[in-house]
Formats: structure tokens, sequence, C-alpha cells
């Protein structure tokens, strides 16, 4: 090895340097610093650069181990000699290292942590602008399987933060690129390494690292999830240091670019790492106000189905989401819709339909009743953009209806109310100045019924009393009339006829309505009378109920007679037995009490009616009633007013004409039951046939 080759480096120095003693390494090390600080003492930078490329060239990158390790322990030297003038050949002495930290062997690695160490105490600021490429190769050596490495890294990650901490100079946007592409490793020792330098970060001086926070709050959430207690907490305690600078400073932070991120983390299975996102959503919802719009649909989709949960672990998480929501909702104002509004925050309208619409379909009660609450909230506040999603919501919100909840269906109702009430679209040319939403709204609720006869059966009643408190019972109640009357499935429209009998003449909701049919004394009542009348004919007791509620007794009579020489069913008895003990309920008291003026049409169709009845407890009652009928009558001047004002209206009805319709729809019943009758012995007689 001729001694030119390694100039300036003597042949005794090159051999102490190549040998497999650390200690004669060690001699020939401060050889080189004490030739170093000749060197610059004299100003000779030639020789510098040349001791420098042997040592980094030569001795650093050579295929002989021990080589390797003189050439790290002379580079190291090398600083040591320069003093304050290594400033200037920082690169050059730090890139032959860095190579070293991946040498596959450990001695070198460690060496190689030591010998950066000592460049890096000597050259304090100077080693900034290489710092990205020593932070990248420390975060391998970090998790190194020998832990003499791993400690000789941790001594050079301490002097590195102590080094950013103090400096002004540190470029903390160009780092952040370098850090969080580390920072979805699954190594628990280098997740803790990045976690520290985020740490570190937040303490730079003006390095005001909330803006760049978008960057790596994705993976700072992955390791809050890390099994580690130790690693998880130290990102707990991150995280919520985050958060108090975010409240302490929003006009520094960019929400827009974290809100999906917490929306992502936000139904994680982990607990804390959920609490956590949610959180951060509720103080983002709370900060940024209108700011948040954009986002209501992940949002959304992030706390609705939080609350349903009913573990003690997750209530917090519950009641925050509860919260979320709440002031999400407050949000969105009907100046919203304005063209005021700042397009960057405006709602995006079909994505929280996507939300809300999947919620119902596909829910929990509490996020089904949160979703129907957001969705009238949105018809109150910007109706006119609601109804260009009508189309799609209103098949939804009906077969909403048939939820096992009545808390849903309450709330579901009341949407369907507000649809059916709207003003939007309204058309100058409806004559009962209903809004065309409402027609096709009791359209779709009968088809329902009509479809799925269980619903009917079960929540019938209970969905068509809740309208009739929502919406006006008189339009409720004409509608469903003018629709029945054009119904081709007979059975069902009896069936409807029954349910609505029952309803009005049972339910307190509906009192309004039984004192103007039962009043009669204006033509909007007759009509009204005339309108249910016609519907009502598909139940022929339904229709004499309805008589004697209207005080049309005479009728009524008619009525009893022509029931009396048709075929008298099962059916039509049950029907006439409820009839009887609705006449005993304090709804008919006013026609008990009209029985103490003797009126013969009321008393002849009560008679009829006892006529029809076999001599059951029906039958009992109303032959007991009757015969508490007095023998004089005393005048009642108002009741005689109160008549003769209704007689005067009841003169216009046409009742001969409602008898023939009366009759005419008995007659569609009589034959749909003889052809089903026919159908059915066939049908048995075909089957037996089959068997033979």
């Amino acid at each position: 090895m001729a001694d030119k080759d390694y100039a300036p480096l003597s042949t005794a120095c090159v051999r102490a340097l190549n040998d497999r003693l650390y200690e004669k390494r060690k001699a020939a090390a401060l050889e080189i610093e004490k030739m170093v600080k000749d060197f610059v003492s004299v100003g000779n930078t030639s020789q510098i650069k040349k001791l420098l490329k042997v040592l980094g060239s030569e001795f650093a990158i050579s295929q002989n181990p021990h080589m390797r390790k003189g050439g790290l322990i002379g580079l190291a030297a090398m600083a040591i000699g320069l003093g304050k003038e290594t400033g200037v050949y920082t690169e050059d002495l730090i890139m032959p290292i860095l190579t070293c930290l991946s040498d596959a062997d450990s001695r070198v690695r460690y060496y190689a942590c030591e010998s950066l160490y000592n460049v890096v105490k000597v050259s304090r600021e100077s080693v900034l602008p290489m710092f990205n490429e020593i932070f990248s190769s420390i975060s391998c050596v970090v998790a190194d399987p020998d832990q003499n490495v791993k400690n000789g890294s941790e001594l050079l990650d301490r002097l590195l933060k102590d080094i950013v901490t103090e400096s002004k100079k540190f470029d903390v946007e160009s780092f952040v690129p370098v850090l969080r592409e580390r920072m979805y490793t699954r190594d628990r020792f280098v997740r803790q390494f990045l976690v520290s330098w985020i740490s570190v970060l937040d303490s730079v001086p003006d390095a005001s690292t909330v803006k760049y926070l978008p960057e790596f709050l994705d993976p700072l959430f992955n390791i809050l999830d890390d099994s580690s207690p130790e690693i998880s907490t130290m990102c707990d305690n991150l995280l919520g240091e985050f958060l108090g600078h975010i409240i302490d400073k929003p006009e520094l932070v960019d929400f827009a670019g974290m809100v999906n991120i917490l929306i992502s983390h936000s139904q994680s299975p982990h607990v804390p790492l959920q609490m956590m996102a949610v959180t951060w959503i509720r103080e983002f919802v709370t900060l940024a106000g209108s700011a948040m719009l954009p986002f209501t649909s992940g949002i959304l989709t992030a706390v609705l189905p939080c609350l349903a949960y009913d573990e003690e672990e997750r209530r917090t998480v519950r009641e925050m989401s509860r919260t979320v929501n709440s002031c999400q909702m407050k949000l969105v104002k009907s100046e919203t819709a304005g063209d005021d509004a700042e397009e960057k925050h405006k709602l995006d309208l079909p994505s929280v339909m996507e939300v809300l619409t999947k919620q119902l379909q596909r829910g929990t009660v509490q996020s089904k009743v949160a979703a129907l609450k957001w969705i009238y909230h949105l018809f109150i506040q910007i109706p006119v953009q609601m109804f260009e999603f009508i189309d799609d919501i209103f098949p939804v919100l009906l077969k909403t209806l048939s939820d096992h909840s009545d808390e849903v269906v309450i709330l579901d109702l009341e949407v369907l109310a507000e649809i059916s009430s709207s003003k939007i679209g309204r058309s100058n040319s409806t004559d009962t100045g209903t809004s065309p939403h409402f027609k096709q709204f009791i359209l779709s609720l009968l088809k329902l019924f009509s479809a799925d006869r269980n619903l009917l059966e079960a929540k019938g009643s209970f969905i068509i009393r809740q309208l009739c408190v929502l919406l006006s019972s008189e339009d409720i109640y004409r509608s469903i009339s003018e629709l029945l009357v054009l119904e081709e499935n007979l059975k069902f429209a009896r069936l409807m006829v029954e349910t609505l009998s029952t309803i009005l003449l049972t339910s307190s909701e509906l009192f309004e309505l039984r004192t103007k049919l039962k009043e009669l004394n204006s033509k909007e009542s007759c009509h009204l009378f005339c309108c249910l009348y016609q519907t009502w004919c598909h139940s022929q007791i339904a229709t004499v109920s309805l008589c004697l509620l209207a005080g049309c007794y005479g009728h009524a009579g008619d009525l009893i007679r022509l029931i009396g020489e048709q075929e008298v069913t099962v059916e039509m008895l049950t029907e006439l037995d409820r009839l009887v003990q609705l006449l005993e309920s304090p709804i008919f008291t006013f026609l008990r009490m009209e029985l103490l003026d003797g009126d013969n049409e009321l008393i002849s169709s009560l008679y009829g009616l006892l006529m029809l009845l076999p001599q059951s407890e029906a039958f009992s009652l109303v032959k007991g009633r009757l015969a508490c009928v007095p023998h004089v009558q005393k005048q009642d001047k108002h009741r005689d007013a109160r008549k003769s004002k209704k007689k005067k209206f009841m003169d216009e009805i046409d009742f001969p004409s409602l008898l023939d319709h009366f009759q005419e729809v008995v007659s569609k019943h009589q034959m749909a039951r003889r052809k089903e009758k026919t159908s059915a012995m066939l049908a048995k007689g075909g089957h037996s046939i089959n068997i033979s």
C-alpha cells in the first residue's frame, strides 16, 4: 500500500486505521485530528479536501469492514479538528457516514452512529441543510436489531432534537413530507421515534405546526391504535395538545384538509381512537361553523351510527355524537340556500340526502330518528332544493311507515305532513287549496295500505290518527273518500272504510270533524257528508253509523230496512255489535238525549236496528235504551231551533240519489262475494278430483 495512494495520511496512520483493534484506530484518529488542526491553522484547504476524499471515498466505502470503521473514526476526528470550520465541509463529512448506517455489519452501523454523533456535535446548525437525509437514515436504525446500534441512534436523536429546538433556521416545511412518508410504518420503535419528532416540531420557535397537521393527522390516528400503551398514550397526549392549539388559534387551521381524515377514523372499533376522532369533529363544527357545511354528509356518516351505542364504554362517544349532530344541523339555515351563500361553504345536498336515505333504509332506530329530524329540518329551511329530491325520498319515507318503532313512524309522519302541506309547487287552479303533494301522499298511502294489509291492521289507525293531528282531518277524510270511491278492490275499500269509521267515531283527534258532521249547519258540512257517504257505502253498518252521527235518522232507517233485505253475514253482525257499543259511548250522548224529544225517525231507526240483531247482549242494550224513552216529551226551544236550521241544509241533500248509490255499491259487494265463493268451491272441487 503506497503512501501516495492515501496522502496526506502516513503509511503508519493508514495501517492503524485498518487495524482490527479499536485502540489503534483511535490513535490514528488522534493523529488525523492533529493534522487537520495544522491544516486549518495555515489555511491549507486543498489538503483538507484531499484528506476528506481519502477517508470518505477510500475508507468509509471500502470492502474491508475494519477499513470502513477506520474511515468513520477518521471522519469524526476531522470534524473535531476542523472545529468552527466544519460548516464548509459538512456534506463531505456526513454523506459517507450515512451510507455506513445501512451497512450489513452491526459494528460498522454502531461506529457510524458514533461518528455521526461527533460530527453533528461539532457542526450543530451547519447540519440543518442535510437534516432530511440524516433523519431518513436515523429512522431506519432506531429499530435496529442490535441494541448497541439502537442506543447509539437514541443519543444521536437527542442531540438532533436539541439542535432543532434551539435553531430558528430549521426548515419545517421541507421536513414535514419526509416525516409523513415514514409515519405509516407498523414498527413500534419507529412509531415512537416519529411521534417524538412531531412533539419536537410543536416546540420549534415560530414553527406553527398546526398548519401542517393535515400532513400527518391520519398516520397519527393510526398510531393512536398501537398495541403498546406507551406509544398510544404518547400519541393521545400529542393529539390533545394539538387540539388545544386549534382551539386557541383556529384562524391558522385548515379544517377542510382534516375533517375527512377524522370522519374516516370515527367508525373505528378501537374506542379511544373513535372517541378522539368524534371529539375533534365536535370542535371542528363548533370552531369552523359554516365551513363545515360541505362536509355534512361525511359528518353524518360518522356520528349517526354512534347514536345507537348503549355500552358503557361508548356512552361518551354517543353523547358527543349527539352534540355534533345538533350543532351541524344548526348550521343549515334558510339563507344557506340563497345566492349570497359562499360557494365553498355550500351544503352538498345530494350527498346529504344519500346518507340520510341509507340511514332510513338500514339504520338503527336512533339513526332513523336523527335522519328524519334532518329531513324535516331541511324541508323547513331549504324547501325549494329539497323538493328536487322528492321523487327519491318520498318512496323511502312511505316505506318507513312500516317501521316497528312508533317514534320513527311519528317523525316520519311529521315529515310527510310537512311535504304534503308545503306551498312549494302549489297550483293556483286547485279548488281545495291543498298542496298538490297532499293528494299524491294520500294516494300513495292508500296504495301502501292496499299492498301491505299487515301494516293497515297493525298501524293503520295509528297512522291516520297522527295525520289528523298534523294536517286537516277534514282534508284527509275528504281526500281518502274521493280516492276510495274509485277503488276497484272492494275488500280493501270495505276494510279502509271500517277503519276510518272507527277512528271517526272514537278518536279525540277528530272532535272537530265529528262536530261538523253532527251539526250539518252549512253547505260545506253537507258536501262533506255526501262525500264521505259515497265511500262509506262500502261498509253498510259504517254508512248507518255515519247517518246516525249526522242526525239523518230517517235515511238511517231506510238503510237499515235495505240491510234487512240482504244476506246478513257474520262480519255484518260483528259490525252491528260494535255499532251498538258505540251508541252507548260518550260520542253518541247527543243521540241518546234526542230520544227525550220523541224523535220518531230516530226511534224508528233504533227499532230497525233492534230487529236486525239476534237476541244477544247488543240486542238487550238497544231494547233497554228504547224502554227508557218517555211517553211524554218536553219541548226544548234551543234544540228545536238547531233542528230547524239543520233541516234547512239537510233538505238540500239528495237522499234518494244517495240511497241509489248505496244499493249500487252493496250490489257490487254481493256479486264480488258470490264470485269469490264460487271460485273457492271450484278450486276445492278441482283439488278433490286431482287427489282421486
